[in-house]
């Protein structure tokens, strides 16, 4: 996993060994996550681990927990990230569409001001017409994603604490399979 990608080479597909398969339950998948997509991350990591033995196979289900782990959280991040979006020209509509509205139409203002939202995030044709206007405001996308990272800055706080932390996980757990490799077998041998 660590060295250059090489495009000519096969991975060897490496089975988990049938005494080890309760070790690795199926994953718990969200919505949208598919169980192929996991058990390909899986065989990728054990082909180029090659655990050769049960320590080192504990290791490697471990490291491709963590490796779709990581996945998840950088595609939850980007979902993330789309969601503010949306929050960030809503509240750029916000500060252009509701200065000077008076008191009892703001509710009516306000849903206009969330559909425009929404259909700038569903419809390209809107989304088009809705950036040149804001753009008129002088509210460029770098502006509307300034926003974004202001309405999101703790939940990416979150997430990227949970990327550093399966990262460094991750590769103790190489160095920890490295060191199995080290020392000629799984376990340590006593010092006399």
């Amino acid at each position: 996993m660590n060295g250059l990608f090489q495009i000519g080479r096969e991975l060897t597909v490496t089975e988990l060994p049938v005494e080890f398969e309760f070790l690795a339950p199926p994953p718990l998948l969200l919505p949208g996550e598919q169980l192929e997509h996991y058990q390909a991350l899986q065989q990728a990591i054990f082909a180029d681990l090659a655990p050769r033995s049960a320590i080192e196979w504990l290791l490697a289900i471990d490291v491709a927990e963590l490796s779709w782990d990581i996945q998840r959280y950088r595609m939850l991040r980007h979902k993330l990230l789309e969601t503010y979006r949306q929050k960030a020209v809503e509240a750029t509509l916000r500060r252009i569409d509701m200065v000077g509205i008076d008191h009892e139409f703001e509710a009516e203002a306000e849903t206009y001001t969330l559909q425009n939202a929404l259909s700038w995030r569903c419809d390209p044709v809107a989304a088009s017409e809705i950036d040149a206007r804001l753009a008129t405001y002088g509210f460029d996308q770098h502006a509307i994603t300034t926003e974004v990272y202001v309405q999101a800055r703790e939940v990416l706080a979150l997430f990227e604490g949970l990327l550093n932390a399966a990262q460094t996980k991750r590769m103790l757990l190489l160095r920890e399979i490295r060191n199995q490799r080290f020392l000629s077998g799984p376990l340590r041998q006593p010092r006399v």
